[in-house]
């Protein structure tokens, strides 16, 4: 039961799930955060902050700032690991103020990642889950590991979703 994790305790799971584009990649990373879920979503759905969580995705920018942020806003991010650096457009997926911010990866008409983030209210705060989708066909995934240098995305991506989470928990916690 989820309710159940130590407070500030993190839970990562990695299984396997079929997507539209024959990839099946899914982790999942959970953490209370002994602070309001308004405050943790306030935190997170600002993303000219996630260079603050994230150890990969070091900046991030709204594409076009007349746009108010909501479902259909695109942003930018930077990312690095290591040597290597690389942009990527995002779109939002989902917007619930206090509950859920969720955007996609996209490259043209490639949904190529699902990333999201999850909020429920507990008794000593909240509980974060983030989550990430593989979404990239099997024939660029070759070519994405030579930009990034990431072999293994999904174990990747668990272990810096995990050091996110945590970021997150010692900027918000009293």
């Amino acid at each position: 039961m989820l309710g159940r994790i130590a407070a500030g305790s993190p839970r990562a799971t990695q299984g396997r799930s079929p997507t539209v584009c024959g990839v099946s990649d899914h982790v999942e990373v959970s953490r209370e955060i002994k602070a309001p879920a308004e405050e943790v979503w306030a935190a997170i759905s600002d993303i000219t902050r996630m260079g603050e969580w994230s150890p990969e995705c070091h900046t991030c920018a709204w594409n076009d700032e007349s746009v108010a942020p909501g479902v259909g806003a695109v942003f930018t991010g930077h990312n690095r690991n290591g040597e290597f650096e690389w942009t990527t457009e995002c779109e939002v997926t989902e917007w619930v103020p206090g509950r859920v911010f969720a955007f996609d990866g996209v490259f043209g008409d490639l949904r190529f990642a699902k990333w999201a983030y999850r909020i429920e209210p507990t008794e000593a705060g909240c509980l974060v889950t983030e989550t990430w989708d593989e979404g990239r066909p099997p024939e660029v995934i070759e070519f994405t590991v030579s930009i990034s240098g990431v072999a293994e995305r999904g174990e990747h991506n668990r272990r810096t979703m995990e050091a996110t989470l945590a970021r997150l928990a010692a900027a918000l916690e009293p």
